[in-house]
């Protein structure tokens, strides 16, 4: 019976081994794990690229959009100041008529005994200054002032006095002459009124506002 002896360092061997296939297995996890990493960065790099395109688009979209609204805002106000003018060539055109509608007027309803001094308008509010007979002149000439006439409304007597420049004349005369201010207003002329109408029909800006705005988001 023979006894075989191994004399080959075999411990040493197998550490060897063991060695190489813990460096291969080192490296090959390293690029496994370039791989990876590279794989990561490229799909993170093509996300942030699409999302940098995406917010190209809507700023330029915004720059057009704001571009729409500074022309719209433009346009808004040429028609607010077209509309302006044309408020004020209706209401010239309503109240060139006026002094006619107001001197017939008071050539209508001024009674006999009632002579008028001076006569100032503001707006439709009119100043009247005279001289009457008696009181019972000027309450006919209040009377005729808020039933009979088809522009003049809501008299108001202001002062009513005994006039003193010729008082010891007119008492010698056995006659006193009363100085009074009264006020009214004028009534919207026909004119004046339709105008008023077709304001109140006319159609709102505010819409057509809201659909220029709408047309050129849209666009």
């Amino acid at each position: 019976m023979s006894v075989r002896i191994n004399l080959m360092p075999h411990r040493e061997a197998r550490r060897e081994r063991q060695k190489k296939m813990f460096w291969f297995l080192t490296g090959l996890s390293a690029v496994a794990g370039g791989v990876l990493v590279f794989l990561v960065w490229s799909v993170l790099q093509g996300l942030i690229g699409g999302q940098q395109e995406r917010n190209e688009l809507v700023a330029a979209e915004n720059r057009k959009l704001d571009a729409q609204i500074k022309e719209i805002a433009n346009l808004r106000n040429e028609i607010d100041a077209l509309r302006a003018r044309q408020r004020a060539v209706e209401d010239l055109q309503a109240d060139r008529n006026q002094p006619v509608y107001l001197l017939d007027e008071l050539a209508r309803q001024t009674p006999e005994g009632i002579y008028l001094r001076t006569i100032k308008q503001e707006g439709l509010k009119v100043n009247v200054t005279g001289f009457a007979a008696s009181n019972e002149r000027v309450s006919e000439y209040l009377r005729n002032l808020q039933n009979n006439s088809r522009f003049l409304d809501r008299p108001e007597l202001i002062e009513i006095r005994v006039a003193g420049g010729n008082q010891a004349q007119q008492q010698s005369a056995n006659r006193r002459l009363f100085e009074f201010v009264l006020n009214f207003y004028m009534k919207p002329t026909p004119v004046r009124a339709q105008v008023v109408v077709n304001r109140t029909n006319a159609p709102a800006s505010a819409p057509a506002g809201g659909s220029s705005s709408a047309a050129a988001a849209k666009k």
